[in-house]
């Protein structure tokens, strides 16, 4: 009896999650399967398609007419006000981030006729990510962003117009990531009466490098972008909040998500690249390190420990900055330093990735290696020597 009473405790206090209901539409005129799915963000899952089929007992022959309802494969939630993993029964966060921006853009488009956490709190939840195992494809494979003629605009008037100077990196996928940027500036020094922000320098020097990699024939992202700044001249480059993340994403404001943003947006493409056949797949996420205004710091290299090819490529890099300032510095001495560190744009990124830091923003020795534009040309360029292994 006491067993009996135990397992009706347990019993009654097991969470249930009622069927949701599909949500139902009447097609417009000319309407066709496709056109509704594709209205509603589902035909990029086949298994979308044939739930369809299913639930409105249709054949591959069906016609749709306006006078009829037919279910969507959407199902409808009613929001619980705490999260929206708590209300499908799902502790996926990365499926509860596309599930927000599904019903956001949704709402964008006057498509869904309510905000999932205002009045009604009504959630749309797309069959496939409760029911499809398939990876989603996205977007078709693309350089740094459609380009007609070569023109890039994400670098800037100046110089979108990129010329094709070789085809040794084709075939190669690069993902330049500027340390972090929208609302978190990073690192932040002081030059004269100025604020330097971290996320503005690393981005151009980060833009540069990407320009250089996409000359010689190879496929390269700005996972960071900010489509106003281009490749910028001057000492001062003014801090900002506008950067996104690829393709036009806000960026979190907490950063585990943002991170999480950013690896995601990496390792799609990366499995897309892979299937085309792309062998050679690298990843550089710069940044500008802050320590102590006297302490001096060269340019130094993290990778993942459990990643040769991160090594090898850190080191590769670490090599030719070592040699260039053997030539370049009087001293000839140069302290940079490969070392194995456990940061989620090292552990969670698919490709083989490198986290460099460009040295100390609030040492005044160190500021001038990024403050002077010829300086964050001259990284750029030697970065680029390291990772291709040829001169640009």
């Amino acid at each position: 009896m006491k067993n009996l009473f135990t397992l009706l405790i347990l019993l009654s206090s097991i969470t249930t999650f009622a069927i949701p209901e599909y949500v139902s539409i009447t097609p417009k005129e000319g309407d066709g399967i496709y056109s509704i799915l594709r209205r509603y963000q589902l035909l990029e899952s086949k298994c979308n398609v044939e739930e369809f089929y299913s639930i409105n007992k249709l054949s591959k022959k069906s016609k749709i007419y306006t006078d009829r309802k037919y279910k969507l494969p959407l199902f409808i939630y009613e929001y619980n006000s705490k999260s929206i993993r708590s209300t499908i029964g799902d502790n996926n966060w990365d499926k509860a981030v596309r599930i927000k921006k599904y019903n956001e853009f949704l709402f964008s488009k006057k498509i869904k006729p309510t905000k999932f956490n205002k009045g009604k709190k009504i959630l749309w939840v797309p069959y496939h990510e409760l029911y499809c195992d398939e990876i989603i494809e996205i977007e078709p494979i693309s350089t740094v962003e459609s380009s007609k003629n070569r023109v890039f605009p994400i670098f800037g008037k100046k110089y979108e117009k990129t010329p094709l100077k070789s085809n040794k990196l084709k075939g190669h996928v690069y993902y330049i990531v500027g340390g972090h940027g929208g609302p978190d500036p990073g690192a932040i020094g002081t030059y004269g009466k100025y604020k330097l922000c971290e996320d503005e320098y690393a981005y151009d020097v980060a833009i540069r490098l990407c320009r250089k990699l996409i000359e010689h024939g190879a496929v390269a992202y700005m996972i960071t972008r900010d489509e106003n700044d281009g490749i910028r001249s001057g000492k001062i480059l003014p801090c900002d909040k506008d950067e996104v993340t690829w393709k036009n994403d806000e960026m979190f404001v907490s950063q585990k998500p943002r991170l999480l943003q950013r690896s995601n947006a990496i390792n799609k493409l990366y499995a897309q690249h892979k299937k085309a056949g792309a062998k050679v797949q690298k990843m550089l996420s710069i940044h500008i390190d802050s320590r102590s205004k006297k302490q001096r710091t060269d340019v130094f290299f993290y990778y993942y420990k459990n990643s040769a090819e991160g090594k090898k490529t850190a080191k590769k890099l670490h090599a030719k900055l070592k040699e260039k300032y053997a030539i370049h510095r009087k001293s000839g001495n140069y302290t940079g330093t490969v070392t194995s560190r456990d940061l989620h744009m090292l552990r969670e990124t698919k490709p083989t990735s490198v986290y460099i830091e460009l040295g100390n923003i609030r040492n005044p020795s160190d500021q001038k290696r990024f403050v002077l534009e010829s300086n964050r040309e001259i990284l750029s360029k030697w970065l680029f020597e390291g990772l291709s292994g040829f001169k640009p």
